[in-house]
């Protein structure tokens, strides 16, 4: 299996469960590996054999930027969901970063993998 991956990709939205997350805009920071079959677009040199990261990319500012959840768990599982639905990515592995979420860490959040790999 082969893994085409995002790698810090900062957008801002609403999350969280207090009074202030909910009026005020936040930092997430998404590292993605989605697992792919990339010899095709390595034979074809065409993008329609590739999974197009700037759609994914897009897709995923948008979603996330429009996203009003409570926790980082529920905003990890739609991701998930939405790479695995409509982007037919058989596999991914998934690091949301709450930066500065918790005073005296550097960084906060989850990795969760979703899919079989092949």
């Amino acid at each position: 299996m082969d893994i085409i991956f995002l790698r810090g990709l900062q957008i801002e939205t609403i999350i969280g469960i207090y009074a202030w997350e909910r009026e005020t805009r936040q930092t997430v920071i998404l590292d993605i590996e989605m697992g792919c079959d990339i010899r095709n677009a390595g034979k074809t040199d065409s993008i329609d054999h590739a999974l197009d990261y700037k759609a994914v990319s897009k897709h995923l500012i948008s979603f996330v930027a429009q996203s009003e959840f409570f926790l980082v768990e529920k905003l990890a599982e739609e991701i998930a969901s939405t790479l695995l639905n409509n982007f037919k990515v058989p596999w991914l592995r998934l690091t949301l970063n709450k930066k500065g979420a918790i005073r005296g860490a550097s960084d906060v959040g989850i990795i969760i993998e979703r899919g079989e790999k092949p």
